[in-house]
């Protein structure tokens, strides 16, 4: 087995660079539009523009390619001209771990030194990418240790979709050209998931999804993108409109007393008001279900009464309930749920109508695991200053 905690590395060929050090753009993250008109900025000429985009976008996002100079249906002069204002660029994979039940968790590095973590988990027959959004979060959820962490910026739509490209540079994914091509799609899913909410950061987040979701390259469908939120409610119909994925909600309680407490964003949009702009989602983005999140906290939110809440609550809405186990963490000021009470509260939510899935815990022996997530850096940062509050310092 490869080793849990070496750094992957690749071979990046250097691109001799004719402009100031960090003045060449990122084609990583732009869409089509935005893209030709980085390419007309560079001096194509606008008739060339569209077929260029398409040769462009085949050799990033399809083959995965990162060098110019390999771009061979690209006249060689027009290959330099590239390299000259342009670079493909992913961020940097710091570390990678890899658990006992086969997902592995990335610590990435991105612009400014920051760290964030992405994480790939395999399952029968797919493989589902859970990506980063922001450094830190601002909702401080308290049940999260995502949530224990500052927020420090919102990552470029580029910091997005590098984070599918890395998965796939690592899994092996990018097929050869001339070669069969390999049906196979070990990274088939992609869920926000990760450090941030997503919604905070919204036109990148959508920027990101509309080369992921393009059809002439990775080539992910609105079905097989999962965004969750914990309930910024102006933005959700945006999502429908401008992106149409599927919607997951982090809702973890079923009176705003609770959710007051669990989710703090509760306290600017609560319950009733969030559920008013869920009724509307399915409709305006053709959607097939909300999926519901729910962490199973023990003695706070796995009651019978809690469960028949819940379906009163989301009556009318087409949903499915996802049940996660807490996933604990040092210092976490909860604990899980019972197995035997978890099967109790699915049970009633079964029966009244609605799919209720348990998520099974994947990647704990990692930090990996829902609500688990924080980058390495902060969490030596913390340390060290608990160490010095400790010792009065």
């Amino acid at each position: 087995m490869t080793d849990a905690t070496a750094p992957i590395t690749q071979d990046v060929i250097t691109i001799p660079r004719k402009l100031p050090e960090g003045s060449r753009t990122n084609l990583v993250g732009l869409t089509r539009e935005q893209l030709r008109d980085a390419l007309i900025g560079a001096g194509t000429p606008e008739k060339q523009a569209k077929m260029r985009v398409g040769q462009i976008w085949q050799w990033i996002y399809h083959f995965g390619l990162r060098d110019f100079a390999a771009m061979t249906n690209l006249a060689k002069d027009y290959r330099a001209l590239l390299a000259e204002h342009f670079t493909i660029e992913v961020p940097e994979v710091v570390s990678r771990q890899i658990s006992a039940d086969g997902t592995r968790k990335y610590l990435v590095r991105i612009a400014g030194g920051h760290e964030v973590e992405t994480v790939y988990i395999p399952e029968e027959g797919r493989g589902t990418l859970c990506i980063s959004s922001q450094v830190g979060c601002t909702l401080t959820c308290s049940f999260c240790h995502t949530g224990t962490q500052k927020l420090v910026r919102n990552l470029t739509a580029g910091e997005i979709v590098g984070q599918v490209m890395l998965a796939r540079d690592d899994l092996g994914e990018w097929p050869v050209p001339g070669e069969p091509k390999d049906e196979t799609r070990l990274v088939s899913n992609v869920v926000l998931m990760g450090m941030g909410e997503p919604l905070y950061n919204f036109e990148n987040v959508r920027d990101a999804m509309k080369v992921v979701m393009d059809n002439e390259g990775l080539t992910l469908s609105r079905r097989r993108i999962t965004l969750s939120t914990s309930g910024v409610v102006p933005e959700i119909a945006r999502t429908a409109e401008e992106i149409g994925c599927l919607l997951a909600v982090s809702f973890h309680a079923t009176t705003d007393e609770v959710r007051d407490k669990l989710v703090p964003i509760n306290k600017r949009w609560n319950i009733k008001t969030l559920l008013d702009a869920l009724r509307e989602y399915p409709r305006l983005s053709n959607s097939e279900r909300i999926t519901f999140e729910y962490v199973m906290l023990k003695g706070v939110n796995d009651s019978d009464a809690d469960a028949k809440r819940l379906v009163k609550l989301i009556a009318g809405i087409p949903a499915k309930i996802n049940l996660i186990p807490f996933n604990e963490w040092p210092g976490a000021p909860y604990e899980r749920s019972d197995w035997e009470r978890i099967e109790a509260f699915a049970d009633i939510v079964y029966k009244a109508g609605y799919a209720s899935p348990i998520r099974t815990p994947r990647g704990e022996d990692i930090m990996a695991a829902c609500g688990q997530l924080k980058s390495a850096t902060e969490r030596a940062r913390k340390s060290r200053a608990e160490i010095a509050a400790e010792a009065g310092l």
